[in-house]
């Protein structure tokens, strides 16, 4: 039975007046990043301010669990560096801690001509990026990796494992409250400002003196980060996206031996339908990827009329709807008629029924949207004066945590002379 996190991380009954550091957000980047800086210093002082009663309870605790490689990004981009140094800081966490970590193994595949110069592509950028393990693979070992496939050619990735990130973050949680540091949830961060050489963070249980501040608010990033100064109006927004799953029924989880996925469109922002096992032995199908009406709604008929007038009026997302608008009517018609999600699975396994499928989990991806209507491809972290922000931290960033958290940290000490 997994343990409550007040149990995991021992929250305070209320924030503590005074703190060398303060991080906004306890998901797993938040938590990697207070692990990190008291691995650097033990004896800082470091409290964690979360809004929800408990950690991980947003995209890391709906994360679909995936351990990445690094196949898909941009040779030299943060994403590339991170995830394979996240990935090795992980699994080896991972194991110090006893958490199931299971190397299953990715398959991407081409299912029509015009997708094999994009696999190829797409080999490429992940030899760059010194995936291990990595290979071209035809019908034959396709058949072998995944039996119940479909594909002309694949990209085989091995050492792609899976993990549940919640009881990750939960871990990390742990650890920093054994050090002596602070976790206090159900505090709303509502301000930050500046009081001489210290910030004041104002929260729904009381004020923090900080000298750091460290935002790592997810869904939320791009608000928290403008209560710190003046708005920027050249930072990227947060405009949230649903994707909705379908699972298995035990009785066709043996159709998916590991993670079976597409070749990426680059024309199109995400990475469409696939199949990932999960540690507990489920297999989910999809995500969709729609425009969910609420930042924190996993449901369709969630919403929040300032998140959707904010996402509406946003020349970034207009400019985006248009230039997407027939791929997005397309998820849409997914989003509601299960016929049309099989078909799109059944391209990928052929014997897939309607009756394999149940209704699924939700999550809502944080996508940090630029103004001219394209999206933060890589990670965005930055700030000044005494505070640092995580502005865009989507997939890879679970992987990436500790490497992540890391960077972060180092930054902190070395800009803001923390000793």
């Amino acid at each position: 039975m997994r343990r409550s996190v007040k149990a995991e991380a021992a929250p305070i009954s209320g924030p503590p007046p005074v703190a060398d550091v303060v991080i906004v957000g306890a998901g797993i980047v938040g938590l990697a990043t207070a692990l990190r800086l008291l691995d650097r210093l033990p004896d800082l002082r470091v409290t964690v301010l979360e809004k929800e009663p408990e950690v991980a309870m947003h995209q890391t605790g709906h994360n679909s669990g995936v351990v990445h490689a690094g196949i898909y990004y941009a040779p030299g981009s943060l994403k590339a560096r991170l995830c394979a140094e996240g990935k090795r800081d992980l699994e080896a966490f991972a194991e110090r801690h006893g958490i199931p970590l299971v190397r299953c193994g990715k398959l991407v595949v081409a299912l029509s001509d015009d997708e094999l110069s994009r696999l190829e592509t797409l080999r490429s950028r992940a030899t760059q990026n010194a995936v291990p393990g990595l290979e071209t693979v035809g019908p034959e070992k396709i058949r072998e990796i995944e039996p119940h496939a479909a594909g002309l050619r694949g990209l085989w990735s091995p050492t792609t494992g899976i993990v549940d990130f919640r009881r990750v973050a939960l871990a990390y949680a742990a650890d920093i409250a054994e050090r002596g540091a602070s976790i206090a949830t159900g505090a709303t961060v509502v301000a930050i400002r500046a009081r001489g050489s210290s910030r004041i963070v104002s929260t729904s249980r009381g004020d923090v003196e900080a000298r750091v501040v460290i935002t790592c608010a997810g869904l939320h990033s791009d608000r928290v980060a403008a209560m710190s100064g003046k708005p920027d109006p050249a930072a990227p927004k947060i405009v949230p996206f649903r994707g909705d799953y379908y699972t298995l029924v035990p009785a066709a989880r043996e159709l998916v031996r590991g993670l079976l996925y597409p070749v990426p469109d680059p024309r199109f922002p995400f990475l469409g339908v696939h199949f990932t096992r999960r540690v507990d032995g489920e297999v989910w199908a999809g995500p969709n990827a729609v425009l969910a009406f609420a930042r924190e709604g996993y449901r369709r008929h969630d919403a929040s009329v300032r998140d959707m007038i904010e996402t509406l009026t946003y020349p970034g997302f207009l400019r985006l709807a248009r230039r997407h608008l027939r791929t997005g009517l397309a998820e849409l018609w997914r989003d509601v008629s299960k016929d049309a999600f099989l078909a799109e699975l059944r391209r990928f396994i052929p014997a897939l029924s309607e009756a394999d499928l149940t209704f699924g989990p939700s999550g809502v991806r944080a996508q940090a949207l630029n103004r001219d209507g394209s999206l933060a491809d890589d990670f965005v972290l930055g700030g000044a004066d005494g505070v640092l922000h995580v502005r865009n931290a989507p997939s890879p960033a679970a992987t990436s945590s500790l490497a992540i958290g890391r960077v972060l940290a180092k930054t902190a000490v070395e800009r803001f002379g923390l000793s």
